[in-house]
């Protein structure tokens, strides 16, 4: 049943600053504000989230062994694009998986344009802002209701 479906929401490095670091490429919604609007949009599609943020990628990797959830959403942050630690724990997640940015990185510098992260999730949301989370949440509703 859809409503027993449970989503790790997870934040990586300087999420914790949202709303005050750069608000013109990452919006001025704070990291609480907008794991609200995911929990209220995965409410209404029969999911619930816990969410964590961490800047080290060891927290990030263990959350990830550790899960017993049927699906991690994840803004991996800078670590999007070199820790083959976090690709690696989500290659071996049972689980949906599905990244989430706030910007497009295609969108920025070079360095932004490469994903270790995609690779292993079911897809990508880039470029929405906060309303990228919402469509997370659609997003994982849909992989699970297959």
């Amino acid at each position: 049943m859809a409503s027993q479906h449970r989503v790790l929401l997870l934040s990586g490095p300087n999420l914790n600053l949202l709303g005050s670091r750069e608000p013109s490429i990452y919006g001025t919604a704070s990291l609480q504000e907008v794991v609200d609007l995911a929990t209220r949009e995965a409410a209404t599609v029969g999911l619930t989230v816990e969410h964590r943020q961490s800047n080290r990628a060891s927290d990030l990797v263990e959350w990830i062994q550790q899960s017993d959830h049927h699906a991690i959403v994840i803004n991996a942050g800078a670590f999007t694009h070199y820790a083959w630690s976090i690709h690696d724990a989500l290659r071996s997640f049972a689980g949906k998986v599905v990244e989430v940015h706030l910007s497009e990185p295609l969108r920025r510098e070079s360095w932004r344009h490469q994903s270790v992260i995609a690779p292993v999730a079911h897809g990508t949301i880039a470029g929405f802002g906060d309303e990228g989370y919402v469509l997370a949440m659609r997003a994982v509703s849909l992989l699970l209701a297959r």
